[in-house]
C-alpha cells in the first residue's frame, strides 16, 4: 500500500512506486473517477494516434497542400514584421 498526504492547497504527491507501476511521467494527465462517494480510481490518460486522427477534419472544409500551408505561414510571418 502506498500512502500520501493531502496538502492545504489540495495537492498530493503520487508515490514513486505508484508512478512506476502506472508508467507516469512529468506532464502526464491522470483521470480520477469517484465511486460510491468515498472511493476513487486513478488512471493515466493515454491517447493513441488513431483516437486523435482527423479531429481537425470538418465536412466541407477545403483540403490544402503542404505548399499552401507553408505559403500561408510565410505570409503571416511577413505581415507580423
Amino acid at each position: 500500500m502506498a500512502l500520501t498526504t493531502l496538502t492545504s492547497k489540495g495537492q498530493v504527491t503520487i508515490p514513486k512506486v505508484v508512478r512506476n507501476a502506472l508508467k507516469l511521467n512529468t506532464g502526464d494527465k491522470i483521470e480520477i473517477i469517484v465511486k460510491n462517494g468515498r472511493e476513487a480510481i486513478m488512471r493515466p490518460i493515454t491517447r493513441s494516434v488513431d483516437e486523435v486522427f482527423c479531429k481537425l477534419q470538418k465536412a466541407g472544409r477545403k483540403v490544402i497542400s503542404i505548399e499552401e500551408m507553408d505559403a500561408a505561414v510565410k505570409r503571416k510571418i511577413r505581415e507580423s514584421l
